[in-house]
């Protein structure tokens, strides 16, 4: 499934399918994210880390919200991330998709990896509508992400949240 830089996949659909293999007779959600970014990782060209973060609770309260470093593939990575700070915070907090296509002009961009150039985040919902993790995806190219990858990256994350049980009263 290789692609032209800035190009989208060409089959999501042959993505999709792959990944609903994957996750088949399965509904923890961490060995289903763990081979998601792998399976993403191996299919989509020109991204440099691939993976999830998940909701946690921080202080006191659930009310103070935070994002905590999950299944990935790439280099290492921020491991704690509040709700609105940064790319994925904002896509957590606002509970919408992020296409960034120039992370440097992003205000409050947190660079874990200073290669990064662009990024795409997208929510994930439990079953209560809750947002329970984000897909994170960057690529060392400005501009690399597309519509398409948006809407077949989307597809995949109602994959996720259809065939995937997120508890995590472990998570703090």
């Amino acid at each position: 499934m290789m692609t032209q830089p800035g190009q989208a996949p060409s089959d999501y659909t042959l993505l999709l399918q792959q990944a609903r293999a994957l996750i088949s007779g399965e509904s923890h959600y961490l060995p289903n994210l763990a081979n998601t970014a792998a399976l993403l990782w191996e299919a989509l060209s020109d991204i440099n880390w691939c993976g999830f973060y998940l909701t946690a609770a921080s202080g006191d309260t659930p009310a103070h919200k935070e994002l905590i470093l999950g299944p990935f593939q790439g280099k290492p990575a921020c491991i704690r991330i509040p709700f609105g700070k940064g790319v994925c915070g904002t896509a957590a907090l606002q509970d919408t998709l992020q296409l960034v296509e120039d992370v440097h002009c992003f205000p409050g961009h947190i660079a874990c990896d200073s290669a990064s150039a662009s990024e795409i985040v997208i929510p994930i919902h439990g079953a209560n509508g809750a947002v329970v993790a984000v897909l994170d995806i960057d690529s060392p190219l400005k501009a690399r992400f597309t519509t398409a990858d948006a809407d077949g990256l989307t597809a995949l994350t109602r994959l996720l949240e259809t065939g995937c049980c997120f508890d995590f009263k472990d998570l703090t």
